[in-house]
């Protein structure tokens, strides 16, 4: 019989199971747009409510029927540009050169976010040529101040796609200036959902792994998993086994979620009563189909996908009702 040599094969994206840094992730994957546009975007999770649409997919059953369908509100007050970011290729990938920093931004990134703020160096950007980089990027910050959430802004990199002279073209045009939503993305658009779910604080094995409870008889423990793993050479237990800790509040990514509806109009979406722990939205949103990770309030973030799934269609379905009933 051949000697078959085969190398574990499960994913270890959610590996170790522990808080996340922050309460808004950070994207280190792109997709590759040639559009001269910012790749990603960012707002609050309102809550969530349910439309009907007339489906679109082609195979379907209930093709232009109406169907219901769950969606999540996502808060988009437009982000502003604080600087950009410049890399340049090494033989460890890409690395920062320089930041250029805008002259007006807002008391509140200096005064609630920045400890130590470096003075702008605006000029610096018309010196700036394509020979002098290899990718840039927008450092953007949010407004949480426009929607009477908080004062204190998130700050964070999004992409740019196109070439280099459209990187260059687009930051020194937006610096220092806001970016709408439906500056970035259009209705039908699928989307990857960047967040930080909710916590729920150190809980035992049963809940967080989902283990069997033993039986009445068991010795000693009765919602611990009954074998510690056979194999001790290593000096300790291995991470395959179901152990307490850490539940919730991690970083976690959603793939391939459709933009039903973007709008500038609130009273379109808002409930009955209000969002529950939200409120009423009060400026630029986005309708996702289905649930997004987090608790109300928190900052998503979403950026254009990187691996479309071609099943679903590129125009958004028609939205017939949309629910304002009370979610209390």
């Amino acid at each position: 019989m051949p000697n078959k040599r085969q190398p574990r094969h499960g994913s270890m994206q959610v590996w170790p199971r522990k808080r996340a840094a922050r309460a808004y992730p950070r994207i280190r994957g792109w997709a590759n747009s040639s559009e001269k546009k910012a790749l990603g975007f960012a707002g609050y999770k309102v809550g969530m409510t349910h439309v009907l649409i007339v489906n679109n997919v082609k195979a379907s059953r209930t093709k232009g029927e109406e169907i219901s369908a769950p969606v999540t509100i996502i808060e988009c007050p437009p982000l502003k540009v604080a600087g950009i970011k410049v890399y340049t290729n090494t033989s460890y990938g890409l690395k920062p050169k320089t930041q250029i920093n805008a002259k007006n931004v807002d008391k509140e990134l200096v005064e609630r976010k920045i400890s130590n703020p470096k003075k702008h160096n605006e000029e610096n950007l018309a010196k700036l040529t394509e020979k002098d980089f290899d990718s840039l990027s927008l450092v953007v910050y949010t407004q949480p101040k426009l929607i009477n959430l908080k004062k204190k802004p998130e700050i964070f990199e999004i992409s740019i796609g196109g070439s280099k002279e459209d990187q260059l073209s687009y930051a020194k045009e937006k610096l220092g200036k806001e970016i709408a939503v439906s500056d970035v993305f259009a209705e039908g658009n699928q989307v990857d959902i960047h967040s930080v779910t909710k916590g729920h604080g150190f809980q035992g094995p049963m809940r967080r792994f989902g283990i069997t409870k033993r039986r009445h008889k068991s010795e000693k423990s009765i919602r611990n998993p009954g074998s510690l793993g056979s194999w001790c050479g290593q000096g300790h237990y291995m991470y395959r086994i179901a152990h307490a800790g850490q539940h919730g509040y991690h970083t976690r990514t959603e793939y391939n979620k459709q933009i039903l509806k973007i709008g500038d109009k609130p009273d379109e979406v808002n409930v009955s009563g209000g969002y529950l722990h939200y409120g009423n939205v009060k400026n630029h949103f986005i309708m996702l189909r289905g649930s997004v990770g987090g608790t109300a309030k928190r900052l998503i973030r979403f950026n254009t996908a990187t691996r479309p799934n071609h099943k679903i269609t590129k125009e958004a379905p028609q939205i017939t009702f949309i629910s304002t009933g009370s979610k209390q």
